[in-house]
């Protein structure tokens, strides 16, 4: 999330009464996680697996729970809880704003738009020209359609990304401020989600087709002419590169890459990257040919063991 216009870190300390270290005047012009931090990012960390990882990341601003030295060019926010923290300025920073109609007038809907009757509209989305919205389609708060979009009934847009930190009391969520980016000519079928980026952007790129039911979570990355068939389901912060295709009950996991021109087939599991132009099988995926060897070697299995019983019994 981009803060416009920027605050310096003297003020954004202020703001959760917290120390800081690194010039005053020092600008924060962003709030991300640290999978998305960009130049004038705010990340916080508060895991000292992690410490390293965030003060030497391309954020500028570090909310920590430990007193450290100050990187050069950077600033440093001092908190005993920067999850906690993090999630005020969020909140502070994109409030929650309450919808006063389906469509909302800070809607931006590009010429030859069809909104279907009982589709929900948020604060301060943007839908090109031509797209269609089937009834019932839920589009969240700040999302951004391009032209020619096809979304069909009961698809959900922009939620919250699933992630949450576990405390001995339980649950903390983690607070979403982020977007859906869909591209142009993009189809999404009948009920499906796509999740909001926690701070950045989860994006369907260009010309991509879903089925119906199709789960795509928080900041994840689908390239261009991609095709997933029913019941895919990604994980968060998947980058999925340029005409991929993920046939039916295809799971991905988090944090990976599919290559481009990769195929998985139906019901395959993906734990780790996959190089492209290649097609997978399996859970989890390997080669397709290779795996239907193993599969069709399989059903020998049996006589095999059989037949090393006789010849052990023979021996005897």
């Amino acid at each position: 999330m981009k803060l416009n216009p920027p605050i310096s870190l003297k003020e954004l300390s202020q703001l959760i009464n917290a120390e800081f270290k690194g010039n005053p005047n020092h600008l924060v012009s962003g709030i991300n996680e640290i999978h998305k931090v960009e130049n004038g990012d705010l990340s916080f960390v508060d895991h000292p697996k992690y410490y390293d990882k965030c003060l030497n990341s391309a954020a500028t601003t570090i909310l920590i729970n430990k007193d450290v030295p100050c990187p050069e060019g950077k600033g440093l926010i001092i908190s005993d809880d920067p999850f906690r923290d993090y999630n005020f300025l969020v909140d502070f920073f994109r409030p929650f704003q309450p919808a006063e109609q389906l469509v909302n007038t800070s809607a931006k809907i590009g010429k030859g738009t069809i909104i279907q009757p009982g589709a929900f509209v948020g604060n301060n989305v943007t839908i090109g020209e031509d797209c269609i919205i089937h009834p019932n389609v839920t589009i969240y708060d700040h999302c951004v359609l391009g032209d020619r979009v096809v979304i069909h009934a009961n698809s959900v847009i922009g939620a919250d990304a699933f992630y949450f930190k576990r405390r001995p009391e339980g649950y903390d969520k983690m607070k979403s401020c982020g977007r859906v980016v869909i591209g142009n000519d993009v189809e999404i079928g009948a009920s499906c989600t796509i999740d909001k980026g926690v701070s950045g952007d989860t994006v369907i790129g260009n010309g991509t087709k879903f089925d119906n039911q199709i789960h795509i979570g928080h900041d994840t990355v689908v390239g261009e002419n991609c095709l997933f068939a029913a019941q895919v389901g990604v994980a968060g912060v998947a980058s999925i590169e340029n005409n991929v295709i993920l046939w039916g009950q295809v799971g991905v996991s988090k944090d990976l890459t599919i290559g481009e021109g990769a195929i998985v087939l139906a019901q395959s599991g993906v734990p780790k990257s996959l190089e492209g132009n290649k097609t997978y099988f399996g859970s989890p995926t390997q080669d397709a040919r290779q795996k239907m060897k193993e599969l069709a070697a399989l059903k020998y299995l049996p006589d095999l063991i059989l037949q090393k019983k006789i010849t052990t019994e023979n021996e005897k």
